[in-house]
């Protein structure tokens, strides 16, 4: 635990001095009046950069918001939780009974929109002095990154949304109407090209999760598979690949543990710190995924559980299913705790593994909820199987030699020097190589917040929610309504969702 500490210090450092011990006066304040040039010594946006990466860690961007709009509605997970906790959370992301004004909608909402709003000011700052030094421009690209981050989910999300890419310097010139969601497209790729070329192969360690060209070229690839733009996506895919900065690590479940953070996979990874004396760098995402217990077994809501859906789902032998799903009533290794059983009131099966944390490091930080625990968004697993999609849809003998190729890469770590398990795909017909890339991505992704976002894009959320037991989706579910409160605030200028 010393180790990862001292590791993770050695960025967030910079993080508190630059930003938290001055963060809520720098970004609080009124907007300072035009710089110019020579008033802004060489790097003196970082940090302002770093407010931005703060507004990451934020509860709408990167909490239970996060992981309700992203996993609760898939076949996946459900609300979990006691049977008479969140409730009204149940029913609307479980159920799809989709309301106008709910808290965690409201937050996801308005805390991307922060976000955006924040990284628009890094990047009007910088154009207006006409900075062109290396470490402004990569400063920009920074920003650009974590702004179409920012739109892509709401894209996603809402469909249509109001396109800020301007600095606000009053609330009244943010309220604006809706844009069409193939211009908030066309504001996303202009962000990620120019931050594919802009931002650095890699960092320093003392500089370790910030933003890279491997990460802006694999949130590319993803927007582009959610609009079936298969070349690009494949394009942009290998440009991961091919750089050879990225790896799959041997042991899948230590991935997901806290000395698994920020190893060879990963591309895109939310910093969180926290210890006894310094908490306000943590993340939420843990605690509210927690195991729902008393004493010591009370390490969060238990909100976001996996299913037996996800359970059935792997394939006989999968090791990645013991890596996923923690098991209610039975020993956890490698940790060798007794997990509560199962109870009419808090009746789950199973709680994520994947946000469990080391029983040493609450002890050593007097916590139970998991506050130091990284989030990841993007890893290299995710940017091969992106890969071997594209090069499916796109199809020819060379794209499905690599596709099978990218594919048995993700099995192959998986099923380490188990032959009996996880036999070698080699179908080279299109639809079934397509189904085993699907399901692939589910067992590989499993509670990692990708799944309802695929199985839209895809078109089959109706018919696997269904097996799932989630009777209740529309097709109109794919998207979430406007919340109430900010269409209320716009006096009529933001409009609902045609669907609600």
């Amino acid at each position: 635990m010393k180790s990862k500490l001292i590791n993770k210090i050695s960025v967030l450092t910079v993080f508190s001095l630059l930003v938290l011990s001055g963060c809520s006066d720098f970004l609080d304040r009124e907007p300072l009046g035009r710089y110019v040039e020579k008033d802004i010594p060489a790097g003196s946006f970082d940090s302002q950069v770093f407010g931005v990466y703060a507004k990451m860690r934020s509860f709408g961007v990167s909490s239970m918001p996060y992981l309700a709009i992203h996993n609760f509605r898939s076949d996946d997970a459900d609300k979990g939780s006691s049977t008479t906790d969140g409730v009204a959370q149940e029913s609307f992301y479980d159920n799809f009974q989709y309301t106008q004004d709910e808290w965690l909608l409201n937050s996801y909402w308005s805390d991307h929109y922060a976000l955006i709003i924040a990284a628009n000011a890094v990047i009007a700052d910088i154009d207006s002095v006409g900075a062109t030094d290396a470490g402004t421009l990569v400063n920009k690209a920074e920003a650009k990154f974590m702004r179409a981050y920012a739109y892509f989910n709401l894209a996603r999300t809402y469909g249509d949304v109001p396109k800020i890419d301007f600095k606000v310097l009053e609330s009244a010139q943010a309220n604006i109407p809706k844009s069409p969601v193939n211009e908030i497209f066309a504001l996303i790729d202009a962000d990620l090209t120019e931050a594919s070329a802009l931002l650095p192969l890699s960092w320093d360690s003392k500089y370790i999760g910030r933003l890279t060209s491997g990460a802006a070229y694999a949130l590319h690839a993803k927007t582009h598979l959610w609009r079936k733009n298969w070349p690009a996506a494949l394009a942009a895919a290998k440009q991961v690949i091919s750089s050879a900065k990225y790896s799959l690590v041997s042991d899948y479940a230590g991935i997901f543990r806290e000395t698994g953070e920020n190893n060879s996979e990963s591309v895109f990874e939310l910093q969180a710190f926290y210890s006894i004396t310094q908490t306000s760098l943590g993340i939420e995402n843990a605690m509210h995924q927690g195991v729902r217990g008393s004493g010591a077994w009370d390490l969060g809501w238990g909100w976001n559980t996996p299913n037996k859906s996800l359970a059935d789902a792997f394939e006989k032998g999968d090791p990645r299913k013991d890596a996923t799903l923690l098991y209610s009533g039975q020993v956890n290794t490698p940790y060798n705790e007794n997990v509560p059983p199962a109870s009419t009131s808090i009746p789950r099966a199973y709680w994520n593994k994947k946000a469990y944390t080391n029983p040493a490091t609450r002890d050593a930080t007097a916590s139970r909820f998991g506050q130091w625990m990284n989030v990841r968004i993007i890893r290299y697993a995710d940017v091969l199987l992106m890969a071997a999609e594209a090069a499916t849809e796109v199809g020819g003998e060379q794209n499905i030699t690599d596709a099978l190729a990218w594919l048995e890469m993700v099995r192959g770590r998986a099923r380490g020097n188990n032959a009996a398990i996880l036999p070698k795909v080699v179908t080279r017909n299109q639809a079934q190589l397509r189904e085993a890339i699907r399901k692939e991505r589910r067992v590989e992704l499993g509670m990692e917040n990708e799944r309802f976002f695929d199985i839209v894009r895809w078109g089959i959320a109706a018919d696997v929610l269904r097996v799932a037991g989630k009777n209740l989706y529309q097709n109109r579910n794919r998207y979430l309504p406007i919340p109430r409160p900010e269409i209320d605030k716009s006096g009529g200028v933001l409009v609902q969702n045609p669907e609600y």
